[in-house]
């Protein structure tokens, strides 16, 4: 039974990334080239998934806690994004893409937390086998953008119709999940419940609070990353830029299955450490590329390939975690909650920091070109990084965990 449930759930991620990888890194290209929109607006689009995040996790969490079976509200999810993809391509002007972009990222972004939840919630070695489930979800982002690159989608809307048909695919395959009916059931609901306090309760163990902080400051950094790289590889005159930077998720594939073999030797708190540790490194060696002839390809290669430490070693790992702090009753809002941290508010204040770093060290060279400074850009999310990972390692305590049981 463990196995079928692992393929299925291996399938979904599969799915829910493939959906994923097949608009998000292509977007700006069709936003700037084919509508013409300006970078103002582009960034505005992809503050998008942010506000997504922020609107509906924590609700539509509590809604798969209280009321609505898991896998259903999945499908009803999964459905209502795919018809909302397939609308996009017929706006051609700023606000009704944004409002559109916006419902999408709201129907989209819960079901991160649901698949998480759902896993963990049959998974009966979670440690072991949610992080190699969840490796397919890399697999699913490579195979999403190979499929569009096929189809020579990167600059128009087929990207859309893809990521739409995926979606409603998901949702039809959310149907075959295992059965994961809400957990409270009870009539009397407290006014903290109906708010979602249920999940905020956590927040008074001390080493969750730290946790949480921590991964909200650690977003603020991450985002230059998403929001620069590209910007800095093509004023480098790189080419085929995409399939250079895959390799990130073939390194996630990598550190995934390394991933269970880590928390069991070193516990949660050290594989942490080692993953904000990693994203520190990730900037000193972008840092260092910048005024390194020789040196300059090996330091950005080794950034893009610490992308498996970066997000295995922290996020999923800070999943677990917070499935193993929170009860089954409230184990949907926490995820919820997480999500809405990370992908959440982080993104949100991560992308705004990141883009006015972006344009204080922006000048215009004598050809009439925009460059940009990326000798002062690089140390400053370096040194947040350092900051983070100071907190986190003087005030995070090893949480007190039984060992998971073994798989069948």
């Amino acid at each position: 039974m463990q196995t079928q449930l692992k393929v299925k759930l291996s399938f979904f991620n599969f799915l829910q990334y493939f959906i994923w990888g097949s608009w998000y890194v292509s977007m700006g290209a069709y936003l700037a080239n084919t509508l013409k929109f300006g970078g103002q607006e582009i960034g505005a689009a992809y503050g998008a998934f942010a506000i997504g995040s922020m609107i509906s996790p924590f609700f539509v969490g509590l809604l798969a806690d209280r009321y609505f079976s898991s896998e259903k509200m999945l499908a009803v999810l999964a459905l209502l994004g795919g018809i909302t993809l397939c609308l996009l391509p017929r706006f051609d002007t700023f606000l009704p893409f944004y409002s559109t972009l916006i419902l999408y990222c709201a129907l989209y972004t819960p079901t991160l937390a649901l698949g998480n939840s759902l896993a963990l919630s049959h998974l009966k070695d979670a440690k072991t086998s949610f992080p190699r489930v969840k490796l397919w979800s890399a697999v699913g982002w490579i195979g999403g953008g190979v499929t569009l690159t096929l189809l020579k989608g990167e600059q128009n809307a087929i990207q859309f119709y893809l990521a739409g048909g995926a979606s409603i695919a998901l949702a039809i395959f959310s149907l075959m999940l295992p059965h994961t009916p809400p957990q409270k059931t009870d009539k009397n609901i407290s006014v903290g419940e109906l708010l979602g306090l249920d999940a905020l309760s956590l927040m008074k163990k001390p080493s969750f609070a730290i946790f949480i902080g921590c991964m909200f400051l650690i977003c603020i950094p991450l985002y230059f990353y998403f929001v620069m790289m590209g910007i800095y590889l093509t004023e480098l005159n790189w080419t085929h830029i995409a399939g250079k930077m895959s390799l990130a998720q073939l390194s996630d594939i990598v550190f995934m299955f390394m991933l269970p073999i880590m928390l069991k030797k070193l516990g949660y708190k050290k594989t942490i450490f080692l993953g904000i540790l990693a994203w520190a490194a990730r900037y000193f060696c972008l840092g260092g590329s910048v005024n390194s002839v020789a040196l300059q390809a090996p330091l950005i290669f080794g950034a893009i390939l610490l992308h498996g430490v970066c997000y295995d070693f922290l996020f999923i790992a800070g999943q677990l975690y917070v499935d193993d702090e929170a009860n089954p009753k409230i184990r949907s809002a926490c995820q919820g909650f997480i999500a809405f941290i990370l992908w959440g508010v982080g993104a949100f204040v991560g992308t705004m920091l990141a883009g006015k770093v972006l344009a204080m060290n922006e000048t215009v060279d004598a050809a009439g070109k925009t460059v940009h400074d990326w000798g002062s850009i690089w140390p400053v999310p370096a040194y947040l990084s350092v900051g983070v990972l100071i907190i986190f390692a003087l005030f995070f305590r090893e949480p007190k965990v039984e060992p998971a049981e073994e798989s069948e």
